[in-house]
């Protein structure tokens, strides 16, 4: 794509060789795996996966022109299977006539269904074009297996606030493709600041870079005493309100959550509470956030803490009448509660053998003395028969049996010796050897 003066920054200054690109340097430096398929002169599919604004269209059409292969670009967002039926029309009679191999590119790759991107293969098994995917999704969820297969995955960072940096200051002092020409500067800790809200992202820093160099060169236009400094001032006035990087149904909402989570588990309320803040100001659905609190209510206290559960459905329904703003607060009360709350996984333990238990024995019969006898019929098949009731005895223990034969040996509930638990560990041992005894005393 040709540029002119009209274009934007983030366009003038995008790389146009590989030593141009500042960062990636976990596949672009010596040795590494882009130098060596670049060695060999030849180029498998690829899918580059990584959040906006990290180079991978960059890095694309940089491998197209060190291949000398035709490059095709194609936007999953605007453009669909019937315009991939021109591109291969167009790609066998470069290879016809010209000899000439084509690198597709498509941005956005996981904008395309299973089906659409089932319309690739065949192209890309029998080499009529080299695919290059972008995108910003986890491809093990959003490409198909078959074309994940025969592609291979590059993962870009984000870039660092030294690349950033580096990147920024390159495009206020390049009188060509840059600003150069303007005269202008970073003030005080402009770059700094800029980097930190770029976020990662070198377009979203270039062109909030743009629009404040705008600012400031309207501001000389008025007064020409006025200075050629960027300001943080300025540098906030066009950033505006910047959005961090997330993506609600996306790879970064789960390494959120999981954060959240295993932060809760360890007992750590400041880290706990970061990554809820996180979610929360990236516009997380707090009550998405409220259900995974109470999940883990259960999961991962239990009965160690009792009221952790009915403080997490109070937090929802707190939520629930307060609304945005107000409602964070009730959501990181009930995070410091669960992050300081003792920790027991028996109940969720218990859950996954009493499942494991039921697969393997199937549907075994409830013991006789356990069931009800409403009719005649049921009393004289012995229904309820010998069935003790706990009330009319001393401490309502009574012993009988309340499994199936088959495994009336198994437990399923190992209390820990946290919190609450620790009691209910206690109880149920004193309760054990009072009905030994009994068991003792009646034979």
């Amino acid at each position: 794509m040709k540029t002119t003066t009209n274009s934007p920054l983030a366009e003038r200054m995008r790389p146009q060789s590989l030593t141009e690109i500042v960062g990636q340097e976990d596949i672009l430096g010596k040795g590494k795996l882009l130098e060596s398929m670049l060695g060999s002169g030849t180029l498998p599919s690829l899918i580059l996966w990584g959040p906006p604004g990290t180079g991978k269209t960059t890095l694309a059409r940089i491998l197209a022109r060190s291949t000398s292969a035709h490059f095709v670009y194609f936007s999953a967002v605007l453009s669909g299977v019937k315009e991939v039926r021109k591109i291969v029309e167009q790609a066998e009679k470069q290879r016809e006539i010209e000899n000439r191999g084509t690198i597709f590119f498509i941005d956005e790759i996981h904008r395309f269904n299973k089906g659409q991107q089932d319309a690739f293969l065949p192209h890309v098994e029998n080499g009529l074009f080299t695919l290059i995917g972008a995108t910003t999704e986890n491809p093990s969820f959003q490409i198909i297996a078959p074309l994940l297969s025969r592609c291979k995955v590059l993962v870009l960072s984000p870039l660092s606030k030294a690349n950033l940096g580096t990147i920024l200051q390159r495009a206020l002092d390049n009188p060509k493709q840059g600003l150069g020409r303007t005269d202008l500067f970073f003030d005080n800790n402009s770059l700094e600041l800029l980097t930190t809200l770029a976020d990662g992202d070198a377009r979203k820093g270039l062109n909030t870079l743009e629009i404040a160099a705008t600012i400031v060169l309207h501001r000389k236009k008025n007064d020409t005493a006025a200075s050629n400094g960027i300001s943080p001032d300025d540098i906030l006035e066009a950033a505006q309100q910047t959005a961090l990087r997330y993506d609600r149904d996306g790879d970064e909402h789960f390494n959120l959550i999981s954060a959240l989570h295993k932060s809760l588990r360890d007992s750590d309320p400041d880290g706990s509470l970061y990554w809820l803040y996180r979610m929360l100001e990236s516009g997380e659905d707090p009550l998405y956030i409220c259900r995974r609190l109470i999940r883990f209510a259960s999961e991962d206290i239990g009965l160690s803490d009792p009221q952790a559960l009915i403080h997490t459905i109070s937090c929802r329904d707190a939520y629930h009448t307060l609304g945005l703003p107000e409602g964070k607060l009730a959501i990181a009360q009930a995070v410091a509660y669960l992050a300081s709350a003792p920790k027991s996984n028996s109940i969720y333990r218990a859950e996954s053998d009493v499942c494991k238990c039921i697969r393997q024995t199937g549907s075994l019969g409830v013991p006789l003395h356990l069931r009800n006898a409403p009719t005649r019929l049921m009393k004289e098949l012995n229904y309820g028969k010998e069935y003790k009731y706990a009330h009319d005895a001393d401490n309502a223990l009574v012993a009988q049996d309340h499994l199936p034969d088959e495994i009336k040996e198994k437990q399923f509930y190992f209390p820990t010796t946290r919190g609450y638990e620790a009691l209910i560990k206690d109880r149920l041992e004193k309760w054990k050897i009072i009905l030994k005894k009994r068991k003792q005393n009646a034979e």
